[in-house]
């Protein structure tokens, strides 16, 4: 199959509504999506990727109104965050609608819903005759792409068509958070801390660690996810001391302590999260053997960068 690049949301939609699999940039990473009506299309997702069917999909709409259209209810604390963080990087976990395929959902009752803030997906979701059900644009367990040329490095002659945009802003996945419980609870975290959502819904609880035989009702939660071909050694108090190995690359907030033949050094815990995955992919691709990873404080998108790293370096 060849892989068709384009600039044109209108010839992205186009594909989408033919029952093709369309890889298109977001704020947080770049998505892979299929037309939630077309079964056909949702099971290329996951061949493309080689993703399990048990690890559910996230719903993409262009804007709030259309959250009627997938979800059966909506809670008053999903209407508060809707409210605050509609359009952005929140993923709110909403009962479905029974007309909603059960392999987006992984056949759960439940679904995940995003709506972007990001100009070319919006223009492009609008296009699209239905919204588009999407995990991000990657092979499974792999780092996630935050710039089209990792898309097609992962997925080339695997999918129809990539909507080629700029590198995406955050470079984290969306916070996810149940709102199909009450209280609500943060399933994964995100550019938006559990201290930004709790001053809107002060009772969101806390996530907590989910058992490997139990179906997780968002993504992130059960797989190993983000990891590069490199060894990644977690580095900090209550970790490892970085050693300056011959062939190691180091990413972190301050300079590494040894000699390191690549560094990434950032300025603060945003250019953190924007750099650390494409950080991980340009190490595979100059073919360093392991890399050091500073662990940043853990508050605000610290905490979701930190989780990152745990499950990069599955700890």
């Amino acid at each position: 199959m060849q892989t068709i690049i384009t600039e044109s949301v209108t010839v992205a939609a186009t594909w989408i509504n033919r029952g093709e699999v369309v890889a298109f940039p977001t704020e947080t990473v770049y998505g892979l999506g299929a037309d939630i009506t077309n079964e056909t299309a949702i099971e290329n997702i996951f061949a493309a990727k080689g993703r399990p069917l048990d690890n559910p999909l996230i719903i993409h709409i262009h804007s709030p109104g259309q959250i009627q259209d997938v979800a059966s209810e909506i809670p008053e604390t999903a209407n508060t965050f809707i409210r605050q963080f509609f359009p952005g990087p929140l993923t709110l976990i909403l009962n479905r609608k029974e007309t909603i395929s059960p392999l987006v959902t992984a056949g759960l009752p439940t679904v995940g819903i995003r709506c972007p803030n990001h100009p070319v997906a919006r223009e492009f979701l609008k296009r699209c005759n239905h919204p588009v059900a999407a995990p991000s644009a990657n092979i499974s367990g792999r780092p996630s792409a935050t710039d089209w040329k990792a898309v097609h490095d992962d997925l080339k002659e695997k999918i129809r068509c990539v909507l080629k945009g700029p590198q995406s802003a955050l470079g984290l996945e969306s916070t996810i958070v149940d709102c199909s419980e009450t209280p609500p609870r943060l399933l994964r975290s995100g550019a938006i801390s559990l201290e930004t959502l709790r001053k809107f819904v002060p009772e969101t609880r806390p996530p907590v660690d989910t058992e490997k035989h139990v179906r997780p009702k968002s993504p992130g939660l059960k797989y190993p996810h983000y990891s590069p071909s490199a060894l990644v050694k977690l580095c900090g108090p209550g970790y490892s001391v970085c050693e300056g190995e011959a062939g190691s690359a180091w990413i972190g907030l301050s300079s590494p302590p040894g000699k390191i033949a690549k560094t990434c050094l950032c300025k603060d815990m945003e250019e953190y999260a924007f750099r650390l995955f494409s950080f991980f992919r340009e190490c595979d691709r100059e073919h360093i053997k392991t890399i050091f990873c500073e662990m940043p404080p853990a508050e605000g998108i610290g905490i979701a960068i930190r989780d990152r790293l745990k499950k990069a370096a599955e700890e």
